[in-house]
Formats: C-alpha cells, structure tokens, sequence
C-alpha cells in the first residue's frame, strides 16, 4: 500500500512528497499513535479468535478422550464430538487434519504423558516406597471409576483394544505409552529389586492394573483393585 502512494507522490518536486506523504498516513486511522484505531481493533479480535480456537482444540481432545475411555474409539463419531465439545466442524479439521485418527492420538499422548507424570508425582510422594506406592495407585484408579460410576476406563488399554496391532502407527504409539508407564514404575520397584526384576514387576503391575480395570467396571466394585494390591505387596 506504501508503494501505492509513493507512486502517487512521485510528480511532486524535490523532497515535498515526503511531506505530503506523512500527512497522508497520519490521517490514515492505523497511522499514529491514536487511542484505539480499526487495526489494533482487528488485533485484537484475532487475538480472541485465536483464543477460541485453541479452546475449541483443547474442548474437542478432552471431550474425545472422555468419549474414548466410557464408550471406546469405535462407537465414538466425530459428530458426537463436535456436538458435545462444541467445537465448530472448521476448526476441528484445521486443528485435526488427519480426522478421527489423528485426534485419537493426540489424546493417547496427552493422557500418556499426564498418567506417566502422576504416577512419577505419587512415588514421590511415597518416597519410592514399592508398597505405599502399590496401594496409593490403586486406590486412586478405584477412586475415579467410583466416581464415575464404574464406567470410564484407560485411554490407552481401550484404543488398544480396538486398534492394535492391525493399525501399525498406532500400535507402536501405544507400546511407547506402556513402556514409559513401565520405566517410571519399575524406577519405584528398583528401590528393593534388581533392574531387571523391577522392570518385569511394573510390565506386570501394569498388565494387572488393566485387567482389575475391566473387572472392576464389570463387578462395579473395587475388589480388583484390593487383589492386585494383596498380590504386589508385602504382608504386613
């Protein structure tokens, strides 16, 4: 646009132009330092627009990952999604161009990596005690399907389910989940055991946890749960 009206200025002698110029864009609303001018106003509604999309994003993963965990990948439509997280049909596509795929693995990430920082933050809090940390985890995976009234389930044990091993990509997302679940476990186990023992214990806790999970939303009880803990700790 400069160009434009430098171009138009260019018949004026000597350096007049240049003044001209400035009295021009001075009187252009964008041009100056004015109170509240169409462009800042135009900023800012893209700011808010921004805003809106990154929450439509993050509206249709956790809605999604909700969706996936009570009622699994298949049986959950993008319809359904977009209805309940009301994320507008555009934007799920700008933000998710790979579809429904694409979506269900940015939420197994994001449930992945805030699981594997939970249980890292319960260790701690149990001082890397194995048997503390056995009944805190347990006790707090009951908790939750309780509240839920025994109906949600793990992101990763329900796409896995339903996905692995046809679809390949997403099956090594999932083994990476699990193993990164089994590193941040068997560092607690490493407390009493050998490396070696400590990483079969946790693959094992893990491959329990899953299984009390499914009997646990069957029996509508937290009897799995109490089993695993009798069966991975110490007597006391």
């Amino acid at each position: 646009m400069l160009v434009g009206i430098e171009r138009a200025c260019g018949h004026l002698d000597g350096d007049n132009w240049h003044e001209v110029l400035r009295k021009i864009l001075w009187r252009l609303p964008y041009y100056g330092d004015r109170p509240i001018t169409p462009l800042r106003m135009d900023r800012k509604r893209r700011a808010a627009a921004m805003t809106r999309t990154t929450d439509a994003r993050q509206k249709a993963l956790a809605t999604a990952e909700r969706l996936f965990r009570t009622q699994g990948y298949a049986a959950t439509g993008l319809a359904q999604i977009l209805e309940e997280s009301g994320a507008p049909k555009g934007s799920f596509y700008f933000h998710f161009p790979g579809g429904k795929e694409q979506l269900a693995r940015e939420v197994l990430e994001a449930y992945g990596a805030r699981t594997e920082a939970g249980m890292r933050q319960l260790a701690g809090r149990c001082e890397n005690d194995p048997d503390r940390f056995i009944r805190a985890l347990c006790k707090g995976i009951a908790k939750e399907m309780e509240v839920a009234d025994w109906g949600i389930g793990c992101a990763a044990q329900n796409l896995a389910n339903e996905l692995a091993p046809s679809n390949r990509d997403f099956a090594d997302a999932l083994a990476a989940v699990f193993a990164a679940w089994t590193a941040a476990i068997a560092e607690v186990f490493a407390a009493r055991s050998s490396s070696g023992t400590a990483q079969r214990r946790a693959m094992a806790l893990i491959a329990a946890l899953e299984g009390a999970r499914s009997l646990a939303r069957a029996m509508r009880s937290a009897a799995p749960f109490d089993a695993v803990v009798a069966q991975f700790t110490h007597a006391k």
